[in-house]
């Protein structure tokens, strides 16, 4: 076990302390060019802001129903992004009953499609939730603590908000609409709050409708002005296949004239669209959007941006680019989002979360440099892990990579069980489980797990205990191993090692799977089914990610 010192610990925010760099992706060619995608990660949803001075560029996503909630990610030249905090410790703080909503995972529920702003003085994150309304949390300093979220339209259906203010300071609010809630869909309004955001004061109208046409599915609008005109941006034409339209008009409220801006044309870059649009204070326009990758889930792409022609033409010659000459910085910094933890901080690093509002019994770190996960009662009846809340995941951060972590395995009775899995609307898990007085490495598989689907299981070895309790108290008993898993291509391989140095290849190869409106993620499971012992625990000494 690794010493924590907590003499580390100073008022500077945690970001500002160390900066990451991947194996497995940097944008960053270090030549003064980037290749796309700046982040090979699932940030779904994109939307990007420029602070006050314009020295610093924060971005933010989709969460969903996972915790905490609204990545912060910051940049200093839109290639090198860090994680620097969450918006949002839980869904939702000041309501009881949705806090306990939150409480178990709502797959593919809570925070979709969020936008960032900043508007005198204030950085502001509006979003919808389909099932309870619209929301916004704003705060001075991103790295800092953000305001409790405030509701600022009650009801079902809406998605994909974004403010904007007027030269005049009046507020104006586009959405899309989510045909599983309101069963309509491929219409933007747009309606007036009040002056600070907080509540609506107009009723909607619809500026856009892409029933029938080629702008199906037209969603995910960002609202902006510029020389006099109302612009919305948004995407059309379904997610994996889609293009990224620009609307204009001389009212916030209509009529708009629209143009595809980019397409994935000859490209292997499908889908391209849904994003954020920023100006730089060097003269400089950039869009920032995903791309639906399946199984990785929807990575984040950088365009530079034409206004020539008097629309915004993104890419070269409205097709995405791979790569290109870097947005002009003063920052020649390269830093990727962090992937592996050494768990040596008494908080847990920026890249975890969990799937449901967090209870210190899922877990906490420890003082000895590892973090704690004890495992959850789940019902004896349950066919698979898909309603576990104390998963600790994170996104996947590339094409191919190896994640290897060391852990150790304190059971407390029959049937408990931890280890390492990828988790999807598919999942496959490698867990030690204690069976008597030994453990046994097992594989556990599901597919259609947000079906019901019953888990399967294939026993691959029986090992014995590394240590025993030695009093007669409660007594555990303890297995040390190291787990591996390995992806290439969206296929997975896991081994595992008793000593760190030999791995033996294990079980069967799994084919990757994204979650309810997410990639896939990994990370750390444990379970049990017995209802009155006492829980036993996974204590990750660390976890690598490598190529």
């Amino acid at each position: 076990m690794k010493k924590l010192i907590l003499m580390t610990l100073t008022a500077f925010p945690l970001w500002v302390c160390a900066q990451y760099k991947s194996e497995v992706w940097s944008p960053d060619n270090g030549d003064g060019t980037y290749k796309n995608p700046v982040i090979n990660a699932d940030y779904s949803d994109p939307d990007v802001c420029v602070s006050g001075d314009g020295e610093d560029y924060y971005m933010t996503a989709s969460s969903f129903q996972c915790t905490p909630g609204l990545p912060i990610l910051h940049s200093k030249d839109l290639v090198n992004w860090e994680i620097i905090n969450y918006a949002l410790p839980c869904l939702y703080e000041g309501d009881e009953q949705l806090l306990q909503h939150f409480s178990i995972p709502q797959h593919g529920n809570g925070v979709w499609a969020p936008s960032i702003r900043y508007h005198d003085g204030w950085y502001y994150i509006y979003w919808g939730d389909p099932d309870f309304g619209v929301y916004m949390v704003k705060t001075q300093d991103p790295a800092g603590q953000w305001e409790a979220p405030v509701c600022v339209i009650s009801g079902q259906g809406y998605i994909d908000t974004t403010p904007l203010w007027d030269d005049d300071g009046r507020c104006y609010l586009v959405n899309g609409w989510a045909n599983s809630r309101a069963k309509f869909a491929s219409v933007l309004t747009v309606r007036e709050l009040s002056a600070d955001g907080t509540r609506a004061i107009g009723q909607p109208v619809i500026v856009f409708d892409g029933n029938g046409t080629e702008n199906r599915t037209c969603e995910g609008p960002k609202f902006y002005k510029r020389d006099g005109w109302y612009w919305i941006m948004c995407p059309a034409g379904g997610v994996p296949t889609g293009f990224q339209l620009a609307m204009r008009s001389r009212s916030p409220y209509g009529p708009y004239e629209h143009k595809i801006v980019l397409a994935q044309g000859k490209t292997k870059i499908n889908g391209p669209h849904q994003g954020g649009w920023v100006h730089t204070k060097y003269g400089e326009d950039w869009f920032l959007h995903f791309q639906d990758k399946e199984a990785y889930g929807r990575v984040v792409h950088l365009q530079p941006v034409d206004w020539s022609s008097g629309w915004p033409i993104m890419g070269k010659n409205g097709e995405p680019v791979v790569t290109y000459k870097k947005p002009q910085s003063s920052s020649t910094l390269i830093v990727n989002p962090a992937e592996s933890d050494e768990f040596n901080a008494p908080t847990v690093g920026r890249q975890w979360q969990w799937q449901a509002n967090y209870d210190e019994k899922f877990g906490v770190p420890t003082a000895f440099g590892t973090f704690r996960i004890y495992t959850h009662k789940l019902p004896a009846d349950a066919k698979s892990l898909w309603l576990v809340p104390n998963m600790l995941l994170q996104k996947t951060p590339a094409d191919a990579f190896t994640v290897t972590t060391k852990l150790r395995m304190t059971s407390k009775a029959d049937g408990q069980f931890g280890g390492l899995i990828m988790m999807g609307l598919d999942y496959s898990a490698l867990v030690v489980k204690r069976v008597g007085q030994e453990f046994q490495l097992i594989q556990m598989t599901c597919k259609a797990a947000d079906k019901g689907a019953q888990q399967t299981e294939k026993v691959i070895a029986k090992l014995k205990p590394t240590a025993k309790d030695k009093i007669d108290y409660k007594p555990g008993i303890h297995l040390d191993i190291y787990l591996r898993l390995t992806v290439k291509d969206s296929k997975l391989h896991f081994s595992y090692s008793q000593n760190g140095k030999k791995f033996t290849p294990c079980g069967n190869e799994f084919q990757m799977k994204e979650g309810k409106w997410i990639g896939a993620k990994f990370g750390f499971i444990a379970a049990e089914t017995d209802p009155k012992c006492d829980r036993g625990w996974v204590e990750a000494d660390w976890i690598r990610v490598t190529k």
